[in-house]
């Protein structure tokens, strides 16, 4: 799945052509919405309700509203590519936002991965180098903003799905986001839509299908089943797979900085999935009364 979110960070760029950041995320997760909608008689589980349904509709505003629509911003500013690399900081993110709020544990070697994709960052904006442009470094930065909305899905979603049918939960979230989306700019977006190539309806159909119903079905299928910071360190394949795509298809060229930003992601990657380590308390000494 991660091979597959990492394809939208170059049809955001593509899409760009005809439609303003706003306008992509509307009209990817408005068709989304209307897809499962369409579901929602056969989709399993409970609907959330009380105060459910309002972390529901919350996760719907600043994920598929706020989160995104800054994403998309940021990615336009930079380049495809970087904004792949960048998806090392997602990770990191995601897992001290649960270490904080779920009290999940995190050992030694997958913090010394979340460094290396840290560092990883670091090197792609060539901090150290002598070009090292602070423009890049904003796009950086606003591009990572995202990423705190985007854990807000896994934080709020992950203890909804004791009491409520993920499908619906996530259906919910879709339709509560586009409807904040069309407040914002619905009429702008679909004038702009009018005009656009089938080829590019084709990619928000893709983003619409397998980025977003598929995606973040299984995404929440994943951390039902294990810890949000063991599922959160598998973003780190979107940068390899994102650079990939951006230079075959957007012809975006390649520098050493993305090179060994990839390096570094790959050997956290390793560590951060290995056996981890825990330290158990030590037993309290037990006094021998005669």
């Amino acid at each position: 799945m991660n091979c597959g979110w990492a394809a939208s960070l170059s049809l955001y760029k593509s899409l760009a052509n005809y439609l303003e950041p706003g306008g992509i995320v509307t009209l990817r997760f408005g068709v989304a919405a209307l897809m499962l909608a369409a579901l929602w008689p056969w989709l399993p589980g409970k609907a959330p309700r009380g105060w459910d349904l309002v972390k529901t509709i919350i996760i719907g505003i600043i994920v598929f509203m706020v989160g995104h629509r800054v994403q998309v911003y940021g990615n336009k500013l930079g380049t495809a590519g970087n904004s792949s690399v960048l998806m090392a900081m997602e990770p990191v993110i995601t897992s001290v936002a649960a270490a904080i709020f779920l009290r999940e544990h995190i050992g030694p070697r997958r913090w010394a991965g979340f460094a290396l994709g840290m560092f990883g960052v670091a090197l792609l904006n060539g901090l150290l180098g002598a070009n090292f442009q602070w423009a890049g470094l904003t796009a950086s930065v606003i591009f990572i903003s995202s990423f705190l909305c985007e854990a807000v899905y896994s934080i709020m979603g992950k203890p909804l799905m004791e009491r409520a049918g993920l499908m619906k939960i996530l259906t919910l979230a879709l339709i509560f986001g586009t409807m904040a989306n069309l407040l914002c700019d619905g009429q702008q977006t679909m004038l702009a839509a009018r005009h656009m190539p089938m080829k590019y309806w084709w990619m928000i159909i893709y983003m619409a299908t397998v980025c977003t119903s598929i995606g973040y079905a299984v995404w929440f299928m994943v951390i039902r089943e294990t810890d949000v910071n063991v599922a959160a360190m598998t973003i780190f394949v979107q940068a390899l797979a994102g650079v990939s795509i951006a230079s075959i298809c957007l012809q975006e060229p390649l520098h050493w900085g993305q090179l060994w930003g990839c390096l570094a992601i790959i050997a956290g990657l390793a560590l951060g999935l290995s056996r981890q380590i825990k330290t158990e308390p030590a037993a309290p000494d037990v006094a021998i009364v005669p």
